[in-house]
């Protein structure tokens, strides 16, 4: 049975992300609001609450899963960044973009793309899921809440309570997020890519 959390957007309840957190300590799946859609997120080193994850998603070894991170230095220490990459970085963080980099050996093998060495990172601009990210002390390994089989990204707490009662550990509930993904950046070679448009501008980029 899911634990359902109603909290502020703007000032979210302490007392209720400390029990979150412990959810995703104890091996939860959860799901969180973030600037661009809800997302499913889980412990790091969890090998079985990553597995659940993509099985909840309906997605491979060969798709991408996203580390939430606090901040840029957080975000080094799991992927390896030049000075040119870091600018970049530094110019659309926090806020809905994505970017692929390679990873570092702080990234389990079994969670990076597993032909090119590389993973999702991003820095979100959401009160209620940094403020989680910080009470739990670690990124996050998240992907968007698309049901398997579908195409759109699900919004709605209570809806997804609805429909993963006795998959989830908990749901996040603060408002309704957007329905638009982040744009996804691959900087995992010499010259920047755009792979999805999304809520993020690329002219940040200068893309």
């Amino acid at each position: 049975m899911a634990q359902y959390f109603e909290l502020h957007p703007d000032n979210p309840q302490p007392r209720l992300l400390k029990q979150a957190a412990a959810l995703l300590t104890q091996g939860g799946v959860l799901a969180v609001p973030t600037d661009s859609s809800y997302a499913l997120v889980c412990h790091l080193d969890d090998k079985t609450a990553s597995d659940r994850l993509r099985s909840l998603r309906g997605v491979d070894d060969k798709h991408h899963l996203t580390l939430l991170c606090r901040d840029l230095s957080e975000l080094a220490t799991y992927a390896k960044v030049d000075n040119w990459q870091f600018r970049l970085l530094k110019a659309a963080t926090p806020g809905p973009f994505t970017f692929i980099l390679e990873a570092t050996k702080e990234v389990p093998r079994r969670l990076s793309h597993p032909a090119r060495k590389t993973i999702g990172l991003r820095v979100p601009e959401h009160r209620v899921l940094l403020d989680l990210l910080a009470q739990h002390g670690a990124p996050l390994l998240a992907t968007t809440l698309i049901p398997a089989g579908e195409t759109e990204p699900l919004n709605d707490a209570q809806d997804i309570r609805e429909r993963y009662e006795h998959q989830l550990a908990g749901v996040l509930d603060a408002g309704a997020c957007t329905l638009e993904p982040t744009t996804v950046v691959d900087l995992s070679s010499d010259a920047p890519t755009v792979l999805r448009q999304g809520g993020g501008d690329p002219a940040l980029l200068g893309l």
